[in-house]
């Protein structure tokens, strides 16, 4: 289909009606079945046959789909298991020995976060099964633990090489460098790029910001002083069960060694994947042909098994205890399943719409060259949030940006990319239609439509300062000098916000 005004509509649908009826499938499926319409012609038969062959097409994708959904599935049995042999709740009064405060909590999260830079869909669920416990037990509420994942999530990988979006970023780099012929390889300008990614960089400033100097936005504010007041009026953790106040080391064992079993077998079956261990080939090359999806599903896999050598031989739970909680486990997971599976349907609906080329073509007027970066942002940031997809993101407008600088200025060819990266990932970090914010939210377990409402404040300040800053960059030609503009407008608005409004965090 020719991309028109009308490829627009099904994603604004969703959207729209997500935000104002809270009802997530109802909105996403309204999305699907509208866009299909239009593919269809408005032929209702055609449109709705369509519309349950696309859903169907992402429960049966082999390849990406289908192990996401099983590793989330079977996330939520670990999970499960986890709570009901009472290794949350021993983690949760050992983590409450060590961290002493609100503050300690949330930077265990964001360090957490940093820490796990290998895939964005495995930090956000993996980061909410070790720091839940912990922010629980100081009365953080779950939106506040989902923005802290989300913050730490895409923003961390798209500034790794040695991840999955490094590896997609070095495919995509390739064809810019040969066409300009700018020198580099795929890597080195990997590395020239990142400078110039202002909002992944502000976001990860930004969330440190926000601990230390307790700040939150009214909506925030108000979640986590309803979550403050509740753990209040609980009796102590430790107390819901026989579980001493004190817990030694030992004892949280038994949710850390599931959980970095997890962690550590993903990076190694990614790593294996890749032929870091067999073929002979190095780290960064390993990472580029690594598959990130299986290597999951066979780290969630080994924890899983793990977990009953753990909990079963120790009488922390039976052998039919330990099946039917893990079963019941993964049945709690499947209102995600089903959010993100159509969520990956609106996707591939808007993608045979045109609708990200419709958005493209825009910036193909005629306009002032010290502009262009801000633009080539601020159109990445409307349709990864329309699109719900980063990666789509980047595939589309890549290329176009480098287009309209390359013929006139190839200097600035890697600074418009990262423009363009920025952009994307401010639309992937608070869209409802997108997977991270998505599995943010199934992490943290947290309401869907909370935590983008709650972490859209803090979003669109990272963005209104990287904004600024590809404006600096584009009448000085100076990428650092952006950046920097970026950082302390950043500094400078929310020194201001925390000084003449009410932004002050629980304390």
């Amino acid at each position: 289909m020719e991309a028109t005004w009308w490829s627009i509509l099904p994603p604004l649908l969703a959207i729209g009606c997500a935000i104002i009826t809270r009802e997530v499938v109802l909105s996403l499926l309204l999305g699907v079945v509208s866009g299909a319409l239009l593919l269809a012609n408005f032929s209702i038969t055609g449109g709705l046959s369509d519309s349950f062959q696309t859903v169907f097409a992402q429960v049966a994708d082999p390849e990406w789909t289908t192990p996401i959904l099983i590793f989330a599935l079977m996330l939520g049995g670990v999970t499960a298991l986890l709570t009901k042999s009472g290794a949350t709740e021993r983690f949760g009064v050992w983590a409450m020995s060590k961290v002493k405060s609100r503050v300690g909590a949330q930077l265990v999260t964001m360090f957490t976060g940093y820490a796990i830079f290998i895939d964005d869909y495995f930090n956000c669920l993996a980061v909410g099964q070790i720091a839940r416990p912990i922010t629980d037990s100081h009365g953080v509420s779950r939106s506040k633990l989902a923005y802290l994942i989300d913050s730490t999530g895409a923003p961390i990988c798209v500034l790794i090489p040695l991840s999955s979006w490094g590896a997609y970023i070095f495919s995509l780099l390739a064809d810019p460098i040969k066409t300009y012929g700018l020198g580099h390889s795929p890597v080195s300008a990997f590395f020239h790029v990142l400078p110039a990614n202002y909002y992944a960089i502000g976001s990860l400033v930004m969330v440190f910001l926000v601990i230390w100097w307790r700040m939150d936005f009214p909506l925030m504010r108000k979640h986590d002083q309803q979550a403050y007041e509740k753990k209040a009026s609980l009796p102590r953790l430790g107390e819901l069960r026989a579980v001493p106040k004190k817990v030694p080391f030992s004892q949280a064992f038994d949710l850390l060694i599931p959980i970095l079993t997890m962690i550590i077998g993903t990076i190694l079956f990614f790593l294996n994947s890749g032929g870091f261990f067999s073929g002979g080939v190095g780290l960064m090359e390993a990472s580029g042909e690594g598959n990130i999806t299986l290597a999951l599903v066979y780290g969630v896999v080994l924890s899983v098994v793990v977990a009953a050598l753990l909990y079963i031989p120790r009488k922390k739970m039976k052998a039919k205890e330990f099946l039917s909680t893990f079963t019941k486990g993964m049945e709690s997971m499947l209102g995600g399943a089903m959010i993100l599976v159509l969520a990956w349907s609106i996707g591939d609906i808007v993608g045979r719409l045109e609708t990200g080329q419709f958005l493209a073509s825009m910036v193909e007027s005629n306009v002032p060259m010290w502009i262009i970066p801000a633009i080539l942002f601020a159109l990445g940031c409307v349709m990864s949030f329309a699109t719900g997809t980063s990666w789509g993101t980047f595939a589309i407008m890549i290329p176009i940006g480098a287009t309209i600088v390359g013929s006139t200025n190839p200097e600035w060819v890697l600074p418009a990319i990262g423009a363009v990266m920025a952009g994307a990932v401010f639309g992937d970090h608070c869209s409802p239609i997108s997977d991270s914010t998505i599995l943010s939210a199934i992490g943290a377990d947290c309401d869907l439509m909370d935590h983008v409402s709650t972490q859209l404040p803090y979003a669109l300040t990272v963005a209104f300062t990287s904004f600024a800053g590809y404006i600096v960059f584009g009448l000085t030609s100076f990428v650092w000098l952006g950046l920097a503009v970026n950082l302390v407008a950043l500094v400078v608005v929310l020194l201001w916000l925390k000084r003449n409004t009410k932004i002050t965090a629980v304390s």
